[in-house]
């Protein structure tokens, strides 16, 4: 929006001086020429429009006197002055990239009024880069909020990114990016104080958003949650863990890279919802449910009711349309399973 303002304050108040300009210059052209050449009122205006025009079609009446030639080229310098002026702040728009940012602009603020069930983005740094990756290689819709300049300007090379430039502290930066119909909320500033601040305003205008947040400090992590974030994570406190275990446990640590992010079609783990379980599986086992023989992919852990987590679950576990399945097998797999527990198949 601050795009748009600009880009309208601007291009306005050039307008604005233009007509005045153009305006003075005719009033100036027909007075002059209606009082130093005695020229009627048409004749006047005429006698103005070809000249600061440089059509050279002749003059009306008699020959100029020589006040009406000095007036005249004061008239010419004038307008020539005039036009120069705003025609040089409209190419301005033009070359520096004014316009075609208006346009874009335009463009994806369009895009973004049809978002919904979308991920909003607050802070394009590389945590948030690297979520933006993540999100797009998945297929799921985001939009990005950045207030930095240079930040926007780099966004702006990638034209299948939806941004906008604003500060995400405020209420109606995050209306604009539709918040109230958004999925999910990731911010990623580096200073955690913003974070809050992020993290504060998008929970109570939309209670129901499952908010993440990056934290520096380990202090932080405590406000952020009391804040409303859902998960917090730490970038740095990971990033040691995992070059401890790279020592101790260097296997691991790749076999589950290679399982959560590399770009395979191998392998791969998905969370599927027993919401839509069929009703022939309501009450019944795990075991029951045949997962490896219809399907060829593996529970290998349980959500039971969005609360306790349940790893390597025993086959005789009851599901619930509350739990959430851990699954591990390639896509065509994951999918067969997926089908079969909604049409009990």
């Amino acid at each position: 929006m601050d795009q748009y303002n600009k880009f309208h304050e601007v291009s306005s108040k050039t307008l604005k001086i233009g007509i005045l300009l153009l305006v003075s210059i005719v009033t100036f052209g027909t007075v002059g020429y209606h009082y130093l050449e005695d020229l009627n009122f048409l004749d006047s205006i005429y006698m103005t429009f070809i000249t600061i025009s440089t059509v050279g079609f002749k003059e009306v009446g008699a020959p100029l006197t020589n006040l009406g030639k000095i007036f005249t080229i004061v008239l010419i310098v004038s307008s020539l002055g005039s036009f120069a002026y705003v025609g040089s702040n409209l190419a301005r728009f033009v070359f520096d990239g004014e316009l075609a940012n208006y346009i874009k602009t335009y463009k994806v603020d369009k895009k973004i009024a049809k978002l919904k069930d979308h991920v909003i983005i607050v802070g394009y740094g590389r945590n948030g880069e690297q979520a933006a990756m993540e999100l797009a290689e998945h297929g799921v819709k985001f939009v990005i909020v950045d207030k930095r300049d240079n930040v926007i300007s780099r966004i702006r090379e990638n034209p299948d990114l939806l941004y906008l430039k604003g500060d995400a502290t405020h209420e109606e930066i995050l209306s604009q990016v539709k918040i109230h119909s958004a999925r999910a909320l990731i911010a990623t500033t580096p200073n955690d104080a913003d974070n809050v601040f992020v993290v504060l305003t998008a929970r109570s205008m939309n209670p129901g958003l499952t908010v993440i947040s990056r934290a520096s400090e380990l202090e932080s992590q405590m406000k952020l949650k009391r804040a409303g974030a859902s998960n917090v994570i730490m970038p740095e406190r990971i990033g040691g863990q995992r070059m401890a275990k790279l020592v101790h446990q260097p296997d691991v640590v790749e076999f589950v890279e290679y399982i959560l992010l590399q770009k395979t079609q191998d392998v791969n783990l998905e969370e599927l919802s027993c919401k839509n379980l069929a009703p022939c599986y309501i009450g019944k086992s795990i075991s029951e449910l045949r997962v490896r023989e219809m399907s060829g992919a593996n529970i290998i852990g349980v959500k039971i009711s969005g609360a306790r987590y349940v790893f390597n679950p025993d086959p005789q576990m009851i599901l619930s349309r509350n739990d959430q399945l851990f699954v591990l097998g390639n896509p065509d797999q994951i999918q067969r399973l997926k089908v079969a527990m909604e049409r009990g198949e």
